[in-house]
């Protein structure tokens, strides 16, 4: 059990008056607890960025005028300044705030000449490039090009048919 001492005490008292005191006894540190708000997060401004690296952030409710100093759990720079912060207070204190992390801008979503788009209408799936597709898996693969070509390689290709199995072109070759 936790002995109190009167210098204990008055350390408790005059150090930090927020905290509970744990020379009141167990149910005093009990409701103390009980009474102290729950943890939401709150979405802030990073106001400004000490030469010492010490954030200085403005949230809806804070309590000091100038913006209130906080610690951070996520690395904030100069180019962070004026964006939205998350914010969490410690022990629910609204003067004590510390930085969970810095809101990102939305991204623009962009395709780029490698990317694939597969449309799907659960009829038929339709893989489409600028200049070939290939299927491959291990020595086997289809590939598509551009000119019209279509290649079929295999160590072992089987062409089989129930019905008619034909071969049209201009000029059919074999071997």
């Amino acid at each position: 059990m936790l002995q109190s001492t009167p210098a204990r005490s008055r350390r408790l008292n005059s150090e930090d008056d927020r905290e509970p005191k744990m020379d009141q006894g167990p149910t005093a540190t009990r409701q103390s607890l009980r009474a102290m708000p729950q943890a939401s997060v709150v979405v802030g401004r990073l106001a400004r960025l000490h030469d010492d690296g010490t954030p200085r952030v403005d949230f809806p409710g804070n309590p000091s005028e100038q913006g209130s100093i906080a610690r951070s759990t996520a690395q904030i720079t100069a180019n962070d300044v004026g964006r939205d912060v998350v914010l969490m207070f410690e022990s629910g204190d609204l003067s004590r705030p510390i930085i969970m992390g810095v809101i990102q801008p939305p991204q623009e979503v962009t395709h780029d000449a490698s990317t694939v788009v597969a449309d799907v209408d659960h009829q038929r799936l339709v893989l489409s490039a600028d200049r070939e597709i290939v299927l491959q898996c291990g020595k086997a693969s289809i590939t598509l090009t551009r000119s019209g070509k279509v290649l079929i390689r295999g160590a072992y290709v089987s062409s089989r048919s129930s019905g008619a199995n034909r071969i049209k072109g201009g000029s059919v070759q074999i071997n």
